[in-house]
């Protein structure tokens, strides 16, 4: 990624360029990045491809304002983190499923990153692309309690030198150790994006992080998370969802996305 797109990845995230990229910069950055770029799966629905390259993946966050799953929020977040002097790598995972703990989903089904910074810290799994996780970073070697203003977490061995993922207390993802390439996850993202076995594809998602909780709208329900607050708001028509979209997310679109049908994997 060149300097005048560093720098216009910055302003969209409203980051100012650190000045040693060390771990309380990642930290910021991640915070500043899940509060501004939504997590979201419109392009599917929207009859969009996805191309995992680092132009493609860069030029949707920064110049198209949009989002992304998890192979387009971490595929981008690495360049920006590589362009500012950190040492990314690219980690796969397979996620638990909410129904059974016991058994992770499909390989490539999560890209998460190694994140090392020049400060000697960490390392630390980073990860802006797995919706309602992390504020901030996680010490990747260590197996003590982590306390995140989103939960506490928790690495524990797991087989084959992976790790598992907790957060208060509930497996979210089993994480493989070893690099991997962004072409990698080309099965993994084809297969969120097209099975109807897909979580992806079986409902719409657009959601960040607040100041003070989250904002998601899915379909035409507008959910709203202040503290322990929860409300939802059901939105009356096409016009009221396309202005969601612009005033919370900043996505701009010419159409309302509706639940794409799916055909067999």
């Amino acid at each position: 990624m060149d300097e005048t797109m560093t720098t216009a990845y910055l302003e969209r995230i409203g980051a100012a360029r650190p000045a040693v990229a060390g771990a309380g910069a990642l930290r910021d950055l991640q915070r500043r990045h899940l509060r501004t770029v939504p997590f979201e799966n419109l392009s599917i629905h929207l009859g969009e491809e996805i191309e995992l390259s680092e132009k493609a993946l860069v030029e949707k966050v920064v110049t198209r304002h949009r989002g992304g799953f998890c192979y387009e929020l971490n595929g981008a977040f690495a360049a920006l983190l590589r362009a500012l002097g950190f040492g990314v790598r690219l980690l796969a995972a397979r996620v638990f499923d909410s129904g059974d703990e016991t058994r992770p989903g499909i390989p490539f089904d999560h890209l998460a990153l190694r994140v090392e910074p020049v400060d000697g810290s960490g390392p630390w799994l980073a990860d802006v692309g797995f919706g309602a996780f992390s504020d901030g970073p996680v010490l990747l070697d260590s197996r003590e309690e982590q306390r995140d203003t989103a939960g506490v977490f928790l690495l524990r061995e797991g087989p084959h030198g992976d790790l598992d993922v907790f957060k208060n207390g509930t497996p979210q993802y089993r994480l493989e150790t070893r690099p991997r390439e962004l072409a990698d996850f080309e099965g993994g993202c084809w297969y969120n994006r097209t099975s109807p076995s897909s979580h992806f594809t079986q409902g719409l998602v657009c959601s960040r992080t607040t100041a003070d909780g989250r904002i998601t709208l899915s379909g035409r329900t507008l959910k709203r998370t202040v503290g322990e607050k929860h409300s939802e708001e059901e939105l009356p028509h096409e016009a009221a969802v396309l202005q969601a979209y612009r005033r919370h997310f900043g996505i701009v679109l010419d159409r309302e996305p509706v639940l794409a049908r799916t055909g067999g994997t």
